[in-house]
């Protein structure tokens, strides 16, 4: 692009050697799931089940005999269960929305908090950031780790941070052009939203001092890279994480390659498997990502299954080993506006409104650059016609609330909704 990038010297361990990496890998993996073992008595529990000893790591292989960790693991110990230290050694709590309406909830010790303040700041850095910038943060604050993961990275590296959060796209682009930040860190659909407003206000964006947006928390296309590249006159670069892991910082995308995120895998060891037998697949080979943490203390996480498919690439400007897009997902969570949706969450909201059968579909589509999410319900038969809207309302309003993502929901006569005798298809995605 326009603007030259300003690279930082590297960590010794980003360009340590292969066998470096690797045995810092089997001590940080002995480490922790001793730890895991030891201080959870849900880990304890599971490697017992699985006739497993934290003593029983030789080599890095042989993690692939220890039990995975899932989202309902997180889901049966709600809130506190999978922690790992006494709660008062928590300082920070975060949530994402799960498969029913209790969330799924990750405490962070202070050093956890160091550690995510540290792989965010290398995030940035690998992105061609640097001390001397000024970072426009627009995801959200709260219970999402984008907002606050990104902000804490962002002030380690030594950044000036613009905490904007999310919404307010007039002020936005205000700031924007007042404030003159370096960098901007937002979800990739709002920043199409972003660079809508601009061309509304007749901003020029090649007088704008932005030079790098870091985007995440939803799968984006190298065609929309190209698009915003070319909107906003700016580098586009790729981060990834997820809350169960850490959150924001896990992988990010090097500027001088922009070939796919680089894991930080001093942190975060990564496994591909066959997501239907669990068997760990050859490198280079496409199946499900898995991650156990390395140096988490407060909720470690020993071979969390992320549900996302893609495949492991040899590193490139890090001797650490990349991810290739993710292709997809091998369960039905939906990804929308950077919020987890479950169509049994839907289902479950729907069972709680009077007036309405218990038949649904999921439309999800574009509406300019933003997800729109549409529910086709039927009322139940002996539904008066004129409560049909006041149902329709409180279905909005209890996803709303609950799951927290805006949704239109579109009525029909009993009987509308197609039937199946087998597994019900329950979304119809038209993003792709």
């Amino acid at each position: 692009m326009s603007n030259s990038p300003c690279f930082e010297p590297l960590h010794a361990i980003e360009s340590a050697s292969l066998d470096e990496l690797q045995n810092l890998q089997l001590e940080r993996l002995r480490k922790t799931l001793h730890h895991a073992y030891d201080n959870s008595p849900v880990y304890r529990a599971k490697f017992n089940d699985k006739g497993v000893h934290p003593d029983d790591l030789t080599c890095l292989a042989d993690l692939s005999h220890f039990p995975f960790t899932t989202k309902s693991d997180l889901r049966d110990n709600y809130p506190f269960g999978m922690l790992a230290v006494p709660m008062e050694q928590v300082v920070r709590i975060h949530a994402s929305s799960g498969t029913t309406g209790k969330p799924t909830v990750v405490g962070y010790s202070k050093h956890d908090i160091a550690v995510w303040s540290e792989v965010v700041a290398r995030s940035i850095r690998a992105a061609g950031g640097h001390a001397a910038d000024k970072i426009h943060v627009s995801y959200g604050y709260g219970l999402f780790t984008g907002g606050l993961g990104a902000h804490y990275g962002a002030e380690h590296l030594g950044c000036a941070v613009i905490p904007m959060s999310g919404g307010q796209t007039e002020k936005q682009v205000q700031l924007i052009c007042d404030f003159d930040p370096d960098i901007i860190m937002v979800t990739p659909s709002y920043m199409m939203n972003i660079a809508d407003e601009m061309e509304r206000q007749g901003v020029d964006t090649r007088k704008l001092s932005l030079r790098v947006g870091i985007f995440g928390a939803e799968p984006w296309t190298d065609a929309m890279r190209r698009e915003i590249e070319h909107r906003l006159d700016l580098d586009a670069v790729d981060i990834y994480g997820l809350s169960e892991v850490m959150g924001p910082g896990v992988a990010q995308e090097c500027l001088e390659s922009k070939d796919g995120p680089t894991i930080w895998e001093d942190h975060f060891y990564p496994e591909i498997i066959d997501p239907e037998t669990g068997e760990v697949l050859p490198e280079g080979e496409e199946g499900e990502l898995v991650f156990t943490s390395l140096t988490k203390e407060a909720m470690p996480v020993i071979r969390y299954r992320t549900r996302d498919l893609t495949r492991l690439l040899p590193g490139t400007a890090r001797t650490m080993r990349r991810m290739a897009k993710i292709t997809g997902r091998s369960d039905d969570m939906l990804i929308i506006r950077g919020v987890n949706v479950f169509p049994s969450q839907i289902e479950e909201q729907l069972l709680a409104v009077g007036g309405l059968a218990p038949h649904y579909f999921i439309e999800v589509s574009k509406v300019g650059h933003l997800d729109a999410m549409e529910v086709h319900v039927e009322m139940a038969v002996e539904t008066p016609a004129g409560a049909m809207q006041l149902s329709a309302q409180a279905l909005q309003t209890r996803i709303k609330s609950i799951i927290g993502i805006s949704t239109a929901v579109k009525t029909h006569a009993p009987g509308v909704i197609p039937r199946s005798e087998g597994k019900a298809r329950r979304v119809f995605d038209k993003r792709r």
